[in-house]
């Protein structure tokens, strides 16, 4: 009991001081000069397109959050896992999940017009700006996730003890994957519609440059950056973070049930990650050669190696004699998972960034056409599957035979502590993007645009290594789901064995399979019917709105981003609804082995799906950018028109598709583990 209080108590402490120190880099940001009245203009006209389609959003999934709100606390009657607790617990995961995007993404909006004018003052003054934007994204998603689940777990095993209050974290979970889904969904759909619809008339059919104040579709597309990729991204990271730690919980309770410091393991990883975000953010500084990657990855080394040191006396402290295992080979799963995390960045980076050849080649091809650009990056993206897959399955295998399953949920556990750190690089891309969008719409001359289109250009690379992270961990995350989901079928009475000759299992695995490739299909139809209202929009302001070529007439932004909100939440709710449904018809008519086959179909397919989606997108967007650069005749040449071509098939696969597979996995699995308890009790 002493360790119990001991344990809840630090980790309430090391929330407080990850939200507290978050708030402190908002202040900092916001005490910061927004430069001129043109720019405060254009970043206020952001902010509140960014701000009407988060609140319209919210509106829309609060009728489905409240519906499954009801349901879980009516089952209650039928099954003595669920009921107000459990409903409860669904609402503080989404609660969660929700602030930690929606106020994120408020500092990030105010972040990128003082990026611009911190341009002025050089580069690394730029670089500090919009990294602590970033990071205050990153730090409120490790915080308030462990803040609700450590808070939530102390209270409810308070009022009800420990075998009811497990179920009820797992709906925090789902709490959180819910609001997840939606914000990635309908954020990429809503982002990659104004993209491509700007880009296709401004760039494609007009030749104006990105970002150029004369296309009226491009304040719509910077609050996209900003749905998309800052909120859309930290609601993906707080669930899989939640989700992770939850799980791990469950699987302790069920593996060690006399084991209390099990539990409570995770908890204090996540605590004394916080405290090493926090330190390893003070690296992230310009060195001697100047290189914007290089000071990023400092403060994320910085914090992986910290976490690595500060991981074992906790280990030693709550692991000892946990399960008969040594304590450093549970020590050793939680390197195990920070070494994956390193890898997947290393390997994401190699095929997504522009010095490597895998980018040079998509650039190389655009010489000879559209057709051998689409060409290239599909072979890039299929190929960019391999080495993070072998990565997954060798950390699987290690872990495993270290600590047996529990082994493998520590190591994704440790691998989720990084996402502070991950997600405050992730969040300086949109930023940056912003940024240079701003500077260039408000004239702000060469000098700026010298400092912001580099940073503007790493912060496309950190985008994509973000999603190749978060794939990974959503990967390792829905392994440990899928066991609680046996293991509590197997509990209540009904033994789960897998066999490949049951037809029931083969059926299973071909349903769940395919749910990722039909969740991808209505995203990319939805980008492509979204994006298309705009080009008409577009189309129609340059040939009725007399002067915007000339810039003497003023195109109709607030038109722009009326047309890819509605459409965006228009078209999120269906694919939304997949993962949420398909576990639960399976279920219902197939049983437990069809369903655990489903389970295991979806993980590996949209593992797959989602790592050659986002990788190969962002490959397509920088090969854009390489010959932008004046490689293979640069800017306005054949090649560079083949080149916007594949960076516009490329954006929904890395903003909208490729990333809404990560929360579709565990809303899944999630669901799958609350119906097992539920029917097959």
């Amino acid at each position: 009991m002493e360790n119990t209080s001991f344990v809840i108590l630090f980790s309430l402490i090391c929330a407080g001081v990850g939200i507290a120190y978050a708030l402190y880099l908002s202040f900092w940001v916001m005490r910061l000069d927004a430069g001129t009245p043109e720019m405060r203009k254009i970043q206020a006209a952001i902010h509140e397109g960014a701000q009407a389609y988060m609140i319209r959003q919210f509106k829309t999934i609060s009728i489905v959050a409240a519906v499954l709100f009801v349901l879980l606390w009516v089952s209650g009657i039928w099954s003595e896992h669920f009921g107000l607790l459990t409903a409860t617990g669904f609402l503080v995961g989404g609660v969660a999940s929700g602030i930690s995007g929606y106020v994120g993404m408020m500092v990030a909006v105010r972040a990128n017009a003082r990026t611009a004018q911190a341009a002025h003052q050089g580069m690394n003054a730029a670089l500090q700006v919009a990294f602590r934007g970033g990071a205050v994204t990153g730090l409120l998603l490790i915080s308030l996730g462990l803040l609700a689940v450590t808070g939530f777990y102390a209270v409810a095993s308070a009022i009800a003890g420990e075998e009811k209050t497990i179920p009820a974290l797992l709906s925090l979970g789902l709490g959180g994957s819910l609001i997840s889904l939606f914000a990635r969904v309908g954020g990429g759909i809503y982002t990659k519609a104004a993209d491509v619809g700007a880009d296709l008339v401004g760039k494609v059919e007009a030749g104006i440059p990105e970002d150029d104040p004369r296309n009226p579709a491009v304040i719509a597309d910077n609050v996209g950056d900003n749905v998309g990729d800052c909120a859309g991204m930290a609601a993906d990271l707080f669930e899989t973070y939640a989700v992770t730690t939850v799980a791990t919980m469950a699987l302790a309770h069920l593996l060690y049930p006399d084991a209390k410091n099990a539990i409570l393991f995770p908890l204090i990883l996540g605590g004394v990650a916080i405290l090493m975000t926090i330190v390893g953010s003070w690296f992230v500084k310009l060195g001697p050669g100047g290189g914007i990657m290089p000071a990023l990855y400092k403060g994320f080394a910085a914090t992986g190696i910290l976490s690595a040191v500060a991981f074992y006396p906790v280990t030693a402290w709550l692991m000892d004699g946990v399960g008969g295992i040594p304590v450093i080979n549970y020590y050793l799963t939680a390197l195990i998972g920070l070494g994956v995390t390193l890898a997947l960045v290393v390997i994401t980076d190699y095929y997504t960034a522009k010095k490597f050849s895998p980018v040079q080649e998509i650039a190389r091809a655009s010489v000879t056409g559209h057709g051998t650009n689409i060409i290239a990056g599909l072979a890039v993206s299929l190929q960019a599957t391999a080495l993070p897959v072998l990565v997954i399955a060798g950390a699987i295998l290690a872990s495993h035979s270290l600590a047996g399953l529990f082994g493998v949920a520590i190591a994704a556990e440790a691998m989720l502590t990084m996402a502070g750190i991950v997600v405050a690089i992730d969040s300086f891309g949109p930023i940056t993007d912003n940024a240079g969008g701003i500077a260039e719409m408000a004239n702000m001359g060469k000098e700026v645009r010298d400092v912001t289109d580099p940073l503007d250009a790493v912060g496309n690379t950190t985008k994509a290594v973000t999603k190749g992270y978060a794939i990974g961990s959503a990967g390792l995350a829905a392994i440990v789901l899928f066991s609680e989901y046996t293991r509590s079928v197997s509990k209540a009475g009904a033994v789960m064995v897998f066999d490949l000759s049951d037809p029931l299992v083969l059926v299973g695995l071909f349903i769940g399979g395919m749910l990722p490739f039909l969740f991808a299909a209505y995203l990319m139809k939805a980008v492509g019917e979204a994006a298309g209202s705009i080009v008409e929009e577009v189309r129609r302001q340059f040939k009725e709105i007399k002067g915007i070529m000339e810039g003497t007439g003023k195109p109709d932004y607030g038109r722009c981003v009326d047309i890819v909100t509605i459409a965006a939440l228009q078209k999120m709710m269906v694919p939304s609804l997949i993962p949420v449904l398909a576990p639960l018809i399976v279920g219902v008519i197939l049983g437990p082995k069809a369903l655990g086959g489903v389970l295991v179909g979806s993980i590996v397919t949209g593992l797959f799906v989602a790592v050659s989606m986002t990788s190969g997108g962002a490959a397509w967007d920088n090969a854009k950018k390489y010959i932008e650069e004046g490689h293979h005749g640069g800017k306005k040449s054949p090649a560079h028109q083949a080149a916007v071509t594949g960076d516009t098939v490329g954006d929904p696969y890395k903003d909208t598709a490729g990333p809404g597979i990560n929360p579709m996995i565990k809303v899944i699995n999630l669901v799958a583990v609350l119906i097992g308890v539920l029917l097959f009790a």
